[in-house]
């Protein structure tokens, strides 16, 4: 493709590197920024400076944050003993839109991916085993998606967890087998959180 301009050039390649974004989708981003009045486009590009100098990972759930501690984690009304393990930021959104989870959270950041590379020391899983030494936990609710990634992590944290003897669950199996849970519709994520059954269970089919 061929450029006018350098400048548009190397904006149209950065915007490219984001996920979804063809060559053409960033030019055509490229040219409709530039029909933009400046102040809003400088508006545009210190909101992601001020992101990335700023934004923090909660101490607790290791969610993105605003504060050292997240809103949900320094909620009094949120029940402290009842953990949902989610893998990112955006599963625990789509669960927290059902309204039906008055838990706290713990996002491990990633699945344990052998193929690519990825290790229970990749994810946040020995920092959800101390959560659950240092504090009074009587439930821990897998929210991991039903794929062989998702299955391999819930097993890996079960058998880490099961000696503490608390309560182990996972999410019911209404979403279907290799679907993502950000994809799934609130009604039947909330479904399939208040259905949740005792992992040994899944163990068995």
């Amino acid at each position: 493709m061929n450029f006018p301009s350098k400048l548009v050039k190397e904006a149209a390649r950065q915007l490219s590197t984001l996920p979804g974004v063809g060559k053409k989708s960033a030019l055509r981003l490229v040219l409709h920024i530039l029909k933009q009045p400046k102040p809003n486009v400088h508006k545009f590009g210190e909101s992601f400076i001020n992101l990335i100098n700023n934004i923090k990972y909660c101490e607790e759930c290791y969610s993105i944050s605003d504060l050292k501690i997240c809103e949900i984690c320094s909620n009094n009304s949120r029940e402290r003993t009842l953990i949902c393990v989610v893998e990112d930021i955006r599963v625990m959104m789509a669960i927290e839109s059902t309204m039906k989870f008055n838990g706290v959270y713990h996002v491990l950041g990633g699945l344990i991916s052998p193929l690519d590379g990825i290790g229970p020391s990749e994810i946040k899983s020995e920092e959800l085993i101390n959560r659950i030494e240092k504090n009074r936990i009587n439930e821990v609710i897998f929210a991991l998606s039903s794929t062989m990634e998702g299955d391999t992590t819930n097993y890996y944290l079960y058998s880490k967890i099961k000696k503490y003897g608390i309560k182990i669950s996972s999410i019911a199996k209404g979403v279907s087998i290799g679907y993502e849970l950000e994809h799934t519709d609130e009604i039947t994520l909330a479904t399939a959180i208040s259905s949740r059954m005792p992992y040994e269970n899944s163990l068995s089919k």
